[in-house]
């Protein structure tokens, strides 16, 4: 391989959809900010549902794009072409392409010479190690068979696919259990970008009474069960997010619980101030929320599974609960209202810095200079 200098190259972008802003986009904000002339190609493209965020980068969806409106909103309908677009795309351009996945684009496909780094959030969980209880969240236990049968040729596309990139960085030690597991592949962590030293985080000293949500509205987040453990509870819940659960988890919320949907930026950025702690009652390859709110000095009750175990310390910087059922979770919510005093914010934010965006900046930047100085041998 011809050694160039990292400034010298010419550098693509490839990131599964743009058509909901979540941990997996603020991933690719940075990877755009670390290589601003690299356009991003896209399987599908919502600038509304972005709301102007990459309206000023040269964004390349594939020709789904031209599909009718609706259809487009619907694009689980889509998905057998999500196997055949990555396969289809032009990288002859370029020397290096840097994937966001957590799905699809990690099956990109380039030319000898071209290096293809993935950054996976996560093996795709649906067809992995969420299998059956996708069947049984999303309802469609009666489509049988036929189902099963597809996800099961899902499964044997994403192994294959999972061979195509050069290098895989993982978002946490835990997804690069998951990706050795699944994909037989080695791979490094590179955290993912949560804190910002650059910016103020206006920290309040007078909490509200209300717990915090900031989550995708989707199943296997579990923001149902959390509803659950409050209407029980009978404490102030504040869930900020949209997501196909949004009618279904208004419709199962008592009146102590708001669910806000979708709030710009410095909306939710009021909330992380006042709140009296994050509720995290998924199991998530990473996490960035946890983070989020921790730069704030809140702490976090999360399921003790997944990339948690990597950013709340029990004690220091929130409360653990070990299974997913509304008892546990309320006698974790008890135990963090028993030592709520013992917290100490300025502890909390310290922690949190270890997720600084910098960190991130300066480590994938090192990486790639690594591998085109010829100094890696992952």
């Amino acid at each position: 391989m011809e050694i160039k200098h990292p400034e010298n190259l010419k550098i693509a972008l490839a990131h599964d959809f743009l058509i909901n802003y979540g941990g997996a986009e603020k991933v690719l904000e940075t990877l755009m900010e670390i290589f601003p002339d690299a356009p991003v190609f896209t399987l599908l493209y919502d600038e509304e549902k972005m709301r102007g965020r990459f309206s000023s980068k040269k964004i390349v969806p594939c020709y789904l794009q031209k599909f009718p409106k609706w259809l487009r909103k619907h694009h689980r309908w889509l998905m057998p072409f999500f196997m055949v677009i990555p396969e289809t795309l032009d990288f002859r351009d370029f020397d290096l392409v840097i994937s966001s996945s957590g799905a699809w684009m990690k099956g990109i496909v380039t030319k000898l010479n071209t290096i293809h780094i993935a950054y996976l959030h996560s093996p795709m969980r649906f067809v992995w190690d969420y299998n059956e209880r996708y069947f049984k969240d999303e309802k469609k236990m009666k489509t049988g068979f036929c189902a099963r049968f597809f996800l099961n040729y899902v499964r044997m596309w994403d192994r294959v696919a999972a061979e195509r990139p050069d290098y895989i960085i993982a978002n946490s030690n835990y997804t690069r259990e998951r990706i050795l597991k699944y994909y037989k592949r080695d791979s490094i962590v590179i955290y993912p970008p949560a804190y910002d030293e650059k910016k103020t985080y206006e920290i309040s000293q007078k909490k509200s009474e209300f717990f915090l949500i900031v989550s995708r509205l989707s199943p296997y987040k579990k923001i149902d069960l959390a509803i659950e453990t409050f209407n029980k509870l009978d404490l102030p819940l504040v869930v900020i997010g949209e997501g196909k659960q949004e009618k279904y988890l208004r419709k199962i919320s008592k009146k102590n619980i708001k669910i806000l949907g979708w709030q710009p930026p410095e909306k939710v950025e009021e909330y992380y101030k006042k709140a009296r702690a994050l509720i995290f009652p998924g199991e998530d390859d990473f996490g960035m929320t946890m983070v989020e709110a921790m730069s704030y000095g809140i702490p976090v009750i999360a399921y003790k599974k997944g990339g948690s175990r990597e950013i709340v310390q029990e004690g220091v910087t929130g409360e653990f609960f070990e299974a997913q059922t509304s008892e546990v979770l309320a006698d974790g919510v008890r135990r963090f209202i028993e030592n709520e005093n013992k917290y100490d914010q300025k502890e909390i934010i310290m922690k949190a810095r270890n997720f600084d965006k910098e960190i991130f900046k300066k480590e994938f930047k090192n990486f790639v200079f690594q591998i085109f100085s010829g100094n890696h041998n992952l």
